[in-house]
C-alpha cells in the first residue's frame, strides 16, 4: 500500500468518525449547557441532574442517528477499508 493511500484511507477514517459522532456529541454539549444555565439560575448543585438528563438525551440522539450511523460506517468499509485489505 502507498504511503499516499494509506494516509487518505486514515483521513477518511477520522473524518467518518467525527461525522458519526457529531449528532451525539452536539446534543449532549446543548444538554449540557442548558442544565448547567438552570443549576446556575436555580442555585441547585445535584449532580444527578447534570447525568440523568444528558443521558437521556444521548439516548434519544443514538437511537434516532443510529441508521445514520451505520449506513456511513458500512459505506466508509465497502468503499475504501475492504478494497485496500484486499488489494484491489
Amino acid at each position: 500500500m502507498d504511503e499516499a493511500v494509506f494516509f487518505d484511507t486514515l483521513r477518511q477514517g477520522l473524518w467518518v468518525a467525527v461525522t458519526a459522532s457529531a449528532p451525539i456529541l452536539a446534543v449532549a454539549l446543548v444538554v449540557g449547557l442548558a442544565i448547567g444555565l438552570f443549576q446556575a439560575l436555580t442555585s441547585i448543585q445535584e449532580m444527578t441532574l447534570t447525568f440523568v438528563p444528558k443521558l437521556a438525551a444521548i439516548v434519544a440522539v443514538f437511537w434516532v442517528s443510529m441508521g445514520f450511523m451505520a449506513e456511513t460506517l458500512v459505506s466508509f468499509f465497502q468503499t475504501k477499508l475492504i478494497p485496500a485489505i484486499i488489494g484491489s
